[in-house]
């Protein structure tokens, strides 16, 4: 097989002696917040809106749920590889790596990396840590399908049980965080990784505080103290920023950004993958039927809902991938909007108003539907209300559920359909979205959908190092799931951030995984 050598520029790792500054997030967190940097501590205060239980990010241990975010967009985690800006696959923790056969990938990693617990990185902490990874994590053990590991000073050998062409691009997943499982998990879910803060503090739902590694092996960060704050109301993120309680800003609502835009404040913003989508609960006898399927598929007014109340912050969406990937919109087709053929198809289903109420009713029923969404992410309840607006049109009654606990919900079955966003292509590569949401054996398929084409085309996905033969096999699967009506597309996401003056280093990415490095600086 062909060899992959990853070339980068070495930088010296800086290590200092000396205590870890440790400082706490109470009442001193908001005081101190944009206002308080002495000539001694530089002071950073971050307003995010996804640092909760809602998100699946309870802390910030990469092998719980989601929280690998929380571990690798504050700074805390690292992962063998990474993405650049133009999202080609980069070292970072590795040096390189060779795939000698269909299922084994020999990895060579640096040899100057430390965590922050002080115990230097080779392959034996790195197969720990990816052996607990697997252990705990149903996503992770289900993408990487890894058979054996094998350590050797700093050669990491994986064999996975079957070909998985996407291997590296897993492994650079935010739960692909290396950390030092010698050095353990809190019972807050505090752990220790290679990145340049460290967290002496953690709440769910509040935030968490971060403070310099002095010791990290990629140079010097600048901040001493980085305060993380959980705001999940936009208005409130809008108001902490204006008023210099916060640094910075993650999350803020698209009406809030020209407030700005202007020379006090520096925005980054960037196209990404993570769409608003939606999926039918197939355990819904009504829902079975794909004309009332496709007739909701129909009725949503995706143009108006991203010209209009995302005032352009965002694309209307065909699939779950961009037009800028080789898989994306572009090659995929989904039925336009149309309410008057959605109100016919639902005629033809026999669903028509009897009593001219405004909705459509069938053997005496109402139809009503229950959309379930989560409000942590300001596009999904104006999405439920664009929705509710649009069904109305046709005579669905539309009864919206926007609640953190929406995870209870789905897991008792109280729902019809589910809106919530997705990474689709965070690495780049279009197999993860489909293992993880549409086929039987995916953690996220919510509604039961199944489909024998789609399962058919993932197992020559899952077979294919060809990226071309992948890219047509993707767009082959996207056009069955439009054609199934199981999945609702209504827009990708273009991410801001929001800085005061003085603040650099603090810029958007496209995989939407990276904000607190060691180059954020504030003045």
């Amino acid at each position: 097989m062909k060899k992959h050598v990853l070339h980068w520029r070495s930088l010296a790792a800086v290590a200092l002696a000396g205590a870890v500054l440790l400082s706490g997030c109470g009442g001193s967190a908001s005081s101190n917040a944009a206002s308080a940097s002495s000539d001694s501590q530089k002071i950073f205060t971050f307003g995010d809106t996804t640092f909760n239980a809602e998100n699946g990010e309870s802390d910030i241990n990469p092998h719980s749920e989601y929280s690998g975010w929380a571990c690798i967009r504050y700074g805390v985690g690292e992962t063998l590889f990474r993405y650049s800006d133009s999202m080609e696959l980069e070292p970072w923790l590795a040096a390189g790596y060779e795939q000698t056969d269909e299922n084994t990938w020999v990895i060579t990693l640096r040899d100057n990396v430390t965590f922050s617990s002080g115990r230097t990185m080779d392959a034996a902490s790195v197969k720990e840590c990816l052996e607990d990874l697997i252990a705990e994590n149903e996503r992770a053990n289900g993408d990487l399908k890894l058979k054996d590991m094998q350590a050797d000073g700093q050669t990491l050998t994986l064999t996975t049980e079957e070909p998985v062409p996407a291997l590296m691009n897993y492994l650079s997943d935010p739960y692909g965080c290396i950390i030092d499982m010698e050095a353990g998990i809190t019972d807050e879910g505090i752990v220790a990784g290679t990145g340049p803060y460290i967290v002496t503090e953690l709440e769910t739902d509040h935030g968490l505080t971060l403070v310099k590694n002095k010791n990290y092996w990629d140079g010097t960060p600048s901040l001493d103290t980085i305060y993380v704050k959980t705001i999940s109301d936009g208005d409130t993120l809008t108001m902490a920023l204006q008023s210099g309680e916060l640094d910075a800003a993650y999350g803020l609502p698209y009406s809030s950004l020209p407030l700005f835009d202007n020379d006090s404040y520096t925005i980054s913003s960037c196209e990404t993958s993570r769409s608003f989508f939606a999926q039918m609960n197939y355990e819904n006898e009504i829902l079975q039927d794909d004309r009332v399927r496709e007739a909701i598929a129909m009725s949503i007014d995706k143009e108006n809902f991203t010209s209009v109340l995302l005032d352009g912050n965002g694309t209307a969406a065909v699939g779950p991938f961009p037009s800028a990937f080789s898989f994306g919109d572009s090659t995929v087709t989904a039925d336009a909007y149309d309410p008057e053929q959605a109100a016919a198809l639902l005629k033809e289903a026999g669903w028509t108003d009897t009593d001219g109420d405004g909705y459509v009713d069938k053997d005496g029923k109402k139809l009503t539907l229950r959309w379930l969404t989560y409000p942590s992410r300001q596009e999904l309840p104006l999405l439920a209300e664009s929705a509710q607006d649009s069904l109305k049109k046709i005579g669905i009654d539309l009864e919206i559920n926007c609640t953190a606990s929406h995870l209870d919900f789905l897991a008792n079955g109280q729902w019809d359909i589910y809106a919530s966003a997705f990474v689709c292509a965070p690495t780049g590569d279009p197999e993860y979205f489909f293992t993880t949401h549409c086929l039987d054996s995916s953690s996220k398929n919510r509604g039961n959908y199944h489909s024998d084409q789609l399962e058919d085309l993932e197992k020559k996905m899952a077979a294919s190092f060809d990226p071309e033969e992948r890219a047509e096999l993707a767009t082959q699967m996207t056009q069955v799931i439009l054609d199934d009506h199981g999945f609702l597309f209504a827009s990708h996401l273009k991410m801001s951030m929001v800085a005061r003056e003085g603040v650099s280093g603090l810029t958007a990415h496209a995989c939407d995984y990276y904000e607190i490095t060691k180059d954020l600086k504030k003045e």
